[in-house]
């Protein structure tokens, strides 16, 4: 089990559920009592707020469960990217986002979203830039524009503690997501590498451990790796002639076997597998033809 480590003024919280869906790790920088993300720990958010206080809380991106316990920092205000603002403003805009259609898989995401994830409409009282450099007192940070994983998602480099907090390009074993509506696989990947090269001594994630406090230059390969591994099992499977989205997703290339509920894990799997296809069909790899898709002559 990770636990809450400390480098500088920056704070790695750990998230309850060993860091796994639907919670995120936190970091929470001391002296700005600055919050980034909501998905952690519900009772360690309610010992900040006793004391020393919690001034503010910003997104990594707008993903639920980056939001998990934000109710109860109610009257806190929030930062977060100038992109992403539509998706928290409306629960439909939120699904729009997802690139959610079938109107039953909907239907369990707007349950799904207000029952466990506690949605309604926000508004950011602030604005996070790509680009921009924060002094926050204890520290200097630089908010760094890592679009792929969603079109607006933010990586905070610490620049004094030496401390990268890369949120959801979390080098996790699954790899990395980028089925949402505006997701894009080569976008990740460069956000991924430019990532890489950055000069830090500490490397924290949203998602399991989640804390590396040397290069973890292997993960980095590894993550990235599950890309073209998805892909080359796509085009071996393409290679027996032309398939539907229907039958490529009962292949479970990306979750390896049928689970339920099929409104998270069917819908997952079409939309990662559709990137792939979009991806494919950009090269000339393959082509469309009705419904099917086909490895081009």
């Amino acid at each position: 089990m990770t636990i809450e480590k400390s480098f500088g003024p920056i704070h790695f919280l750990p998230a309850v559920n060993s860091g796994r869906y639907p919670n995120s790790n936190s970091v929470y920088v001391e002296g700005a009592c600055i919050l980034i993300d909501a998905g952690a720990d519900l009772n360690r958010y309610r010992q900040l707020r006793a004391g020393p206080g919690i001034r503010e809380l910003w997104l990594s991106h707008w993903h639920e469960d980056h939001l998990t316990y934000i109710d109860d920092l109610d009257g806190i205000p929030f930062r977060q990217s100038t992109l992403e603002q539509e998706p928290l403003a409306k629960l439909e805009s939120f699904l729009d986002w997802y690139g959610i259609a079938q109107p039953a898989y909907r239907d369990y995401w707007r349950a799904n979203l207000r029952d466990n994830f506690s949605f309604k409409p926000r508004q950011a009282h602030a604005y996070l830039h790509a680009g921009e450099i924060i002094n926050l007192g204890t520290c200097h940070v630089e908010v760094i524009g890592t679009p792929g994983h969603t079109p607006g998602h933010l990586a905070f480099f610490f620049r004094e503690p030496g401390v990268l907090f890369m949120g959801d390009y979390d080098l996790t074993r699954f790899g990395p997501w980028y089925g949402d509506r505006d997701s894009d696989i080569d976008q990740l990947i460069a956000s991924t590498q430019a990532l890489r090269e950055i000069d830090a001594r500490v490397w924290l994630t949203s998602h399991e451990d989640g804390c590396f406090e040397s290069p973890p230059g292997k993960l980095f390969d590894r993550y990235l790796a599950v890309i073209d591994e998805r892909e080359g099992k796509l085009l071996d499977y393409l290679r027996g002639g032309p398939r539907t989205l229907d039958q490529i997703a009962a292949q479970h290339i990306v979750y390896r076997k049928p689970r339920e509920p099929l409104a998270f894990f069917d819908w997952g799997e079409r939309a990662l597998m559709g990137k792939h296809l979009d991806r494919l069909m950009q090269t000339g790899t393959v082509v469309q033809a009705g419904r099917s898709f086909e490895l081009a002559d």
